[in-house]
């Protein structure tokens, strides 16, 4: 994209609108004039025998409004952006606008955010008002993902099982809000060895669980899962330090059943959780890690 916008687009720009404009005035300019094109001032088109085209000019009142309309254009283009890169006398912008009315609404705001400083998530999580505004953030800023009612997706993470796969609590839940996290879960094909210890494998992972799988082929596979423990732990119960998940506890992320897993097994994954501290301010961003701290609890501690 930063190679498609430079100067140049903007050179061109202006030189089309600049030239839309004197292509409109001598339209109009054309117009204007008149012509006898036949001694009854008519094209000389006639139709059903007596219903002539007279070539009249248009009426003052409407080239009038043209002219005006020409007026406005270049008053608009002198004032606000829209020759090319010219930011126009007022310097406006609609970034620049948006960061006007984003300063008014925190301004409006700062009372209400007032009320929760100093207080822990656990505290806000009793607070209905606060959770009512974290629902709000979450809708505007994380609903895409994780959908309205924050259990997520395929490859979306459930927010309200209490599985995390990096951490725990507030101040993890904080940190990737703002700072985003990356997973990922390199191919293991070649290291666990041909396609059927890829099968036996995925039996195994799927016997750890408890979920339906091919008994024969998760004992054959159980050896072979030597090279997925270094991240999975021995047990397959994961590790938090490496956002390894836990294989035994019936949550997929990414789909389950022989075929999933293996695929898994096999390309790898790559999830991405992009930052989201830059459309935040601090006091926005720990509501928002209250209410969604205050998801995953068994109990829900906001009022309702």
């Amino acid at each position: 994209m930063s190679d498609f916008i430079s100067s140049g687009w903007a050179i061109y720009v202006t030189v089309i609108v600049i030239a839309s404009l004197i292509f409109c005035l001598f339209v109009l300019a054309v117009a204007s004039k008149r012509k006898v094109m036949a001694d009854d001032n008519s094209t000389g088109h006639t139709w059903d025998g007596d219903l002539r085209e007279l070539n009249n000019p248009l009426p003052r009142w409407w080239m009038g409004l043209f002219l005006i309309t020409v007026a406005f254009a270049v008053a608009y283009l002198s004032l606000y952006p829209g020759l090319g890169s010219n930011q126009g006398a007022l310097g406006w912008s609609s970034a620049g606008q948006l960061k006007t009315e984003n300063e008014k609404a925190r301004e409006a705001m700062a009372p209400v955010y007032a009320a929760f400083a100093g207080k822990s998530a656990e505290e806000l999580g009793k607070n209905k008002q606060a959770m009512e505004i974290g629902e709000r953030l979450f809708v505007n800023n994380c609903a895409q993902c994780h959908g309205a009612d924050a259990r997520g997706s395929k490859s979306f993470p459930n927010l309200t099982d209490n599985d995390w796969l990096g951490g725990t609590g507030p101040d993890y839940i904080e940190k990737v809000i703002k700072e985003g996290r990356q997973g990922v879960m390199p191919p293991m094909g070649a290291a666990v060895g041909g396609p059927d210890d890829v099968r036996n494998v995925a039996n195994y992972v799927l016997s750890l669980s408890g979920s339906p799988h091919n008994s024969v082929a998760a004992q054959l596979g159980q050896s072979k899962f030597a090279a997925c423990a270094a991240c999975h732990g021995a047990d397959g119960k994961g590790n938090q330090a490496v956002g390894a998940p836990n294989l035994t506890d019936k949550v997929w992320l990414h789909g389950w059943g022989e075929a999933a897993v293996t695929e898994m097994v096999n390309k790898g994954k790559t999830n991405v959780m992009p930052p989201q501290g830059a459309r935040l301010t601090p006091e926005q961003l720990k509501v928002l890690t209250a209410y969604v701290w205050n998801l995953s609890q068994s109990t829900k501690v906001a009022a309702k």
